[in-house]
């Protein structure tokens, strides 16, 4: 993967970051929304430190963070149990369906014509 510098602008200051050539754009917006978390932290906190921002910012991220891999496991299983109560609806479907061909063919097996046995003298029965 080719890496390219990028330069970026986080609440006032100029980064030099490495990243892959295909991540550039994401790499970018993330720096702008960071920036705007800081700036609007800033704004709703009163707090000027540029240490205590970007450490109420990054917990703010990580607790999204979180909020979302919660969301996704839920997500998750929720999926699986929708899954597992269509496989049974089907197992269930499947098994009527062969029951309802079973008793139709026993049925259709009692209700066939009978036919008459004829003793045949040993000497003529095939073997």
């Amino acid at each position: 993967m080719a890496t390219q510098p990028v330069n970026i602008n986080v609440f006032g200051r100029s980064f030099r970051v490495n990243c892959p050539v295909e991540q550039k754009e994401a790499l970018e917006f993330s720096a702008l929304d960071l920036d705007n978390r800081l700036r609007e932290l800033k704004n709703r906190t009163g707090v000027s430190n540029i240490e205590q921002l970007i450490f109420i910012a990054a917990l703010n991220v990580c607790h999204e963070l979180a909020e979302e891999r919660k969301k996704t496991s839920e997500y998750a299983t929720n999926m699986e149990n929708r899954i597992k109560a269509l496989q049974e609806t089907i197992e269930r479907a499947l098994m009527q369906h062969a029951s309802l061909d079973s008793a139709s063919f026993e049925e259709k097996v009692t209700q066939a014509p009978t036919h008459e046995t004829v003793d045949t003298p040993p000497s003529t029965q095939l073997l």
